[in-house]
């Protein structure tokens, strides 16, 4: 899809023009302009509701969701009715447009057909600010088509998708975007001491990998580091899962996609900050050599861990994405992002995305984005009398407490051990939102969730 701006009709082409309730046209009774509600004015002008009010990151959901719906059916070329709307939401608009043409038909012999709209079509936006909105809607068009690479990497199964996956995907987009990639293969894990992801691993024919990515601008005052756990299949290990839905743990790679794609993004939009990703990546699979609960194993940071629970694999290989960040690249800010627990899915359900950080500056600034963008977050405690549930009797520390309660935040305080005391560090724990119920798929499929949160947090930072 390529973006045109154009500051009058000049070509007989379908125009979507788009209403709020109460400026709808006095004379169409019938039409409310109610959210999502949809009506051909005639064959060549087709109306859009947004209803009362709506937020930003709304627009993006509507406009997706009408471009979803009718995937196949859209003329190849179409405009955009964007005269009194700001740049930001043309922005939106775009973002979700693109979105609506994503295509989860990965493996299918003979896919449903999907309009060229999608492909080679253009998108014709008539506006009033040229200059502002064609900045505006490019971005949202280079977003867009991240996102949908990070979908379709998350979507994957995991015969598609490996250690070795995440690890060439990283290099083709370092490669094309001008950022520096280098990967960890076991025999510098080996020789490093990543002793936590190292474990994780053993029960896995497939190797594991630290994909470490560098976006550093000519010009830049701070440095953040995004920390995502890779486990491209996770069984449980010897703590093995129920057999039913372990199929959606193709999806535990969540955080790691995200720092993929904001990393990408970041390069891609020129953004004044270093931005360095961290991607611990393993399976978590089952034989005669996998990690067993009792096992007391070591770390990158030279910490030992009792495991009392191989099913909480995501944060002993974060443990060792953490302290490598911190020690090789001094972050201003480091962010963490992980599929980590169930018990974030019980507090939250799939509406937020937990959020833990004992620096109120960084909970609020993350906090906004998430607001801007529509990936909202909530903030847990970290509070040091959580300390007494990772107490081990016989290593510095334990994996799991072994309670129902207060999962995700004994999850939190288990991986702050490895921050090495950082000030501005914060833990994102997406297990609902990275893969959910969504327009593109009848059961559930990857979100892409977190890239718009980091990239409007980068953003803000000069």
């Amino acid at each position: 899809m390529q973006i045109e701006i154009i500051e009058e009709l000049t070509e007989d082409l379908l125009v979507v023009r788009s209403f709020e309730q109460g400026s709808e046209p006095e004379n169409q009774q019938m039409f409310k302009a109610e959210k999502g509600e949809t009506w051909w004015y005639s064959s060549k002008e087709l109306w859009i509701g947004l209803g009362n009010a709506p937020k930003m990151p709304g627009i993006i959901r509507i406009f997706r969701s009408l471009f979803s719906k009718r995937k196949d059916r859209w003329p190849e070329h179409i405009t955009l009715d964007a005269r009194g709307r700001s740049a930001e939401w043309v922005g939106n608009a775009v973002n979700g447009i693109a979105l609506g043409g994503y295509n989860l038909q990965l493996y299918k012999t003979e896919p449903k057909p999907v309009s060229e709209f999608f492909k080679s079509g253009r998108l014709l936006i008539l506006t009033e600010s040229p200059e502002e909105v064609a900045g505006a809607a490019n971005d949202a068009l280079k977003t867009a088509l991240t996102q949908i690479r990070i979908m379709d990497l998350t979507n994957a199964p995991s015969n598609y998708k490996k250690p070795a996956t995440l690890a060439e995907w990283a290099r083709a987009s370092g490669a094309a975007n001008g950022y520096a990639v280098e990967i960890l293969d076991k025999a510098q894990l080996e020789e490093k001491g990543m002793h936590a992801l190292l474990a994780v691993s053993q029960g896995s024919a497939e190797p594991p990998v630290m994909i470490v990515s560098e976006y550093k601008p000519e010009h830049y005052t701070q440095t953040v580091a995004l920390v995502g756990k890779g486990v491209t299949f996770d069984t449980g290990g010897i703590s093995i899962k129920p057999s039913a839905n372990m199929h959606l743990m193709k999806s535990d790679m969540g955080g790691a996609a995200a720092v993929l794609g904001a990393v990408e993004l970041a390069a891609q939009l020129k953004l004044p900050v270093r931005v360095i990703g961290v991607i611990p990546s393993t399976e978590n699979s089952v034989d005669g050599s996998a990690m067993k609960p009792g096992d007391v194993i070591g770390s990158y940071a030279g910490k030992t861990i009792e495991v009392i629970d191989t099913d909480a694999e995501g944060r002993l290989i974060l443990a060792d994405g953490l302290h490598y960040a911190v020690k090789h690249y001094q972050p201003d800010v480091l962010i963490d992002l992980a599929t980590l627990t169930g018990s974030i899915i019980q507090t939250l359900g799939y509406e937020a995305a937990g959020l833990f950080t004992p620096n109120d500056e960084l909970a609020a600034d993350l906090i906004n984005a998430a607001e801007h963008t529509g990936e909202r977050l909530w903030r847990l405690p970290v509070w040091d009398e959580y300390k007494e549930e990772i107490s081990s009797d016989i290593a510095d520390v334990k994996n799991y407490h072994g309670k129902p309660l207060a999962g995700a935040i004994v999850a939190a305080k288990f991986l702050e051990v490895f921050t090495g005391g950082h000030t501005a560090w914060a833990h994102l724990d997406i297990a609902g939102t990275a893969f959910g119920d969504t327009e593109f798929a009848p059961g559930r499929a990857g979100t892409a969730y977190g890239i718009r949160l980091l990239i409007a947090y980068l953003s803000k930072l000069s």
